[in-house]
């Protein structure tokens, strides 16, 4: 598709005329905001044959209010092309957080720029951002969502990235998250096989950017990944406090011999930063775990997500003045309140022995208690069926094995 440049404006290009097909009036939106409360089954039999557009902006808007609270909230007529655009796209919070992995004054390029999420987050950072986005119905989208929005410094390209790159302008930070679905719709997590393959476009990409941000998948296992690339990267495994939401590698092409760097961070619901920790894979192989059994009155920890996925466990012992229960049980303990430490905190109830009178007792308490368990010979589920414990309520319970490898019943209480 041919594209029309605006020579004044380095970086500035604009979407093929007969792409601007698409008119959004007033009363658009305002049929928008009349119904944005109605049931969904009757806005599709009553209206779904003359205002199946609108009825999908109203759809998600309810289905992604929290994933884009931000969004939505300044751009009241954010437009979604799909609702695909809606589930695939990066959230705030997220979004947010990529924002500050470049500078202030950066020339950015989005790649894989989809509903543009991230694009409209790095802007409020960047001097400037072209996205770039095949999808002609999604690129027009973001074109007209950036205007809606009051963000006037990013432009968009509807092109494949990899045309583009090939151009021979730079930026001074490209950022590329790569489509996870093979040409069947599967699911694939290697880089090598999603789409575009950021691997076989390195030797370009380090001729187009002086930084390098991959937004991967969470499933990924981080020392083949880091084997893969170049040295000079950062990883950031980033999650919320219950589950670790991507793989982060920031690739500076101008520090070409420096050592990878690790971070695992996790953030706040409304995109801030609750917990970061910063450590190189030496700290962690150099590290000795200390191991300790837990008592009633001790403080008990359980590590996020993202600190689980970095695989920085050991050195939280030393870092943070904690005891482990096993090798492979990461849980940790401690007398004293840590209150820096990179998880949830609770307060040991009881340490009790997995055993049948406990079973027995237990299960005349008919508890009600969250089951979990590390290291243990059955799984969760399993375990409170055998208890028969309801799940649910403010205590939790964990099965462990310890560093004797005793099995142990843990009870905690949230602080």
């Amino acid at each position: 598709m041919a594209l029309e440049r605006d020579v004044s404006a380095p970086y500035f290009f604009i979407l093929p005329a007969d792409m601007d097909n698409m008119t959004i009036t007033d009363s658009f939106w305002q049929w928008v905001t009349d119904h944005a409360a109605d049931d969904e089954a009757r806005l599709w039999l009553k209206y779904g044959s003359e205002h199946r557009d609108e009825i999908r902006q109203v759809l998600c808007r309810r289905k992604y209010a929290r994933k884009l609270s931000a969004t939505l909230g300044l751009c009241p007529r954010f437009y979604f092309p799909t609702e695909l655009s809606g589930e695939q796209c990066t959230s705030d919070a997220l979004a947010a957080y990529h924002a500050t992995l470049i500078s202030a004054g950066d020339t950015v390029a989005d790649l894989t720029a989809g509903l543009g999420i991230d694009a409209l987050h790095l802007a409020r950072t960047a001097a400037s951002v072209v996205a770039i986005e095949r999808d002609s119905v999604a690129a027009q989208a973001l074109q007209r969502n950036a205007a809606a929005s009051g963000i006037d410094n990013v432009s968009v390209v509807c092109d494949d990235c990899r045309n583009f790159i090939a151009g021979g302008r730079t930026v001074d930070v490209a950022f590329i998250d790569p489509a996870r679905r093979d040409s069947s719709g599967g699911r694939v997590y290697a880089l090598q096989q999603c789409e575009p393959d950021v691997t076989e476009m390195m030797p370009v990409l380090r001729h187009f950017c002086k930084r390098l941000i991959i937004k991967m998948s969470p499933m990924l296992d981080i020392a083949a990944t880091a084997a893969i690339l170049p040295s000079a990267a950062r990883f950031v495994t980033l999650g919320t406090t219950t589950e670790c939401k991507e793989l982060i590698a920031v690739i500076d092409f101008t520090r070409p011999d420096a050592q990878p760097t690790y971070s695992a961070v996790t953030l706040e619901a409304c995109g801030a930063v609750k917990s970061a920790i910063d450590f190189e894979m030496s700290h962690e192989a150099q590290a000795e775990a200390v191991y300790g059994l837990p008592q009633a009155g001790d403080f008990f920890y359980e590590p996020y997500p993202a600190v689980m996925k970095a695989g920085a466990l050991k050195m939280l012992c030393g870092r943070y003045g904690v005891a482990k229960l096993h090798p492979n049980t990461h849980f940790f303990v401690s007398k004293e309140r840590v209150a820096a430490f990179p998880g949830d905190m609770l307060r040991v109830t009881e340490v009790l022995p997995f055993s049948s009178s406990v079973i027995k007792q237990l299960r005349r308490r008919k508890a009600r208690m969250r089951v979990s368990a590390r290291n243990f010979d059955m799984t969760a589920e399993q375990l409170r069926a055998r208890l028969a414990i309801t799940d649910g309520g403010v205590l939790r319970l964990f099965g462990v094995t310890a560093a004797g490898g005793e099995r142990l019943l843990i009870i905690a209480s949230e602080l």
